[in-house]
């Protein structure tokens, strides 16, 4: 293929259904070339990152075209106080052309219309050039984040931990219709108390009518302590075999530690009710306690990279004491 010249007119647009295919198949390709597998297609396995982030909300896909044809995508997620963008990928052959950084100026629109107050991503720590262009748009680097991962469950080997919990968790899709409402604001309770304004109730949404797992629900007495919002198996963010936690907050004060330790255990419980083999979880090495608690449960890092983060808030919810698990990518 003949290599694009550097002032190839490009046209961005919104992300539509119809590019979806084409759209996984650069996140596939983008990632697993800049990473070296030996077929970048195979990147990700089964598990989908396209899909279900435009049937999530569809007006927070970006396109980038070149004749007609898709050469590049980027997502912007909203959650509340909070939003970040990702995965941003472009086609190879049309790397180091300045495509991403004309996806990036919509996403950038799209945060000023929802009016998050603090932004993110996760990039490679050993890229300089994702950085530079991050900082472009006010992204600076903060703090690693790993994302762990443990076997947690086998039925036929007694060398996998089995999850400590003996009893079922309680989920969000055996919550009655009516019930659902005070459910989601029972979690948009728990998130606001670590930073003001953060909801994940999209997240939530999105898993429950996708049906791509289920909300993992914690109870501190009669309050909601914690709660984990998992995907779980082919075709979701997690993939085959895997229990993946794309959010898990736990709510401040001196139970939080203890909470935080249950509902590793609780999700650990959904991932072998669902027939998982591993749970996989992002943290942000500010919120250390979450960080060394996940260690010593028997979760270790399987991807390392950085958080880059622009907005007013010094911090955001990356912070010491903050039991949140999450994963930008």
């Amino acid at each position: 293929m003949a290599t694009p010249a550097s002032d190839t007119k490009i046209h961005i647009r919104p992300l539509a259904e119809r590019d979806l295919p084409e759209a996984d198949r650069i996140v596939r390709l983008a990632f697993g070339t800049f990473i070296g597998l030996p077929d970048p297609s195979q990147f990700m396995g089964d598990a989908d990152y396209v899909r279900t982030r435009w049937k999530f909300d569809p007006s927070s896909g970006v396109a980038a075209e070149h004749e007609g044809k898709l050469i590049g995508t980027n997502f912007a997620t909203n959650w509340g106080s909070f939003g970040f963008f990702g995965p941003l990928t472009v086609d190879p052959p049309y790397w180091d052309r300045g495509v991403a950084q004309q996806l990036l100026a919509p996403a950038m629109e799209i945060f000023r219309r929802w009016g998050n107050r603090h932004l993110g991503l996760f990039t490679f720590s050993q890229s300089p050039k994702h950085m530079t262009l991050y900082q472009k748009f006010g992204f600076w680097p903060r703090d690693l984040v790993a994302i762990m991962a443990k076997r947690v469950v086998s039925s036929t080997s007694d060398d996998v931990a089995q999850p400590s919990v003996s009893f079922p968790p309680e989920l969000f899709s055996q919550a009655t219709p009516e019930s659902r409402p005070q459910l989601l604001l029972a979690c948009r309770e728990v998130t606001s108390a670590n930073f003001d304004g953060l909801d994940v109730e999209r997240e939530i949404r999105a898993v429950a009518e996708q049906k791509l797992g289920d909300t993992v629900l914690l109870w501190d007495n009669s309050k909601l302590g914690a709660f984990a919002v998992c995907h779980a198996g082919p075709h979701t963010e997690a993939g085959t075999g895997v229990c993946y936690v794309k959010f898990a907050a736990v709510n401040p004060g001196p139970h939080a530690a203890e909470n935080f330790s249950r509902l590793v255990d609780a999700v650990e419980s959904y991932a072998h009710s669902v027939g998982a083999q591993k749970v996989v979880a992002g943290v942000n090495l500010a919120r250390r306690e979450a960080f060394l608690m996940l260690f010593v449960l028997g979760f270790r890092t399987e991807i390392q990279g950085v958080a880059m983060e622009a907005g007013n808030e010094s911090s955001g919810y990356n912070r010491a004491g903050v039991y949140i698990l999450d994963d930008w990518r």
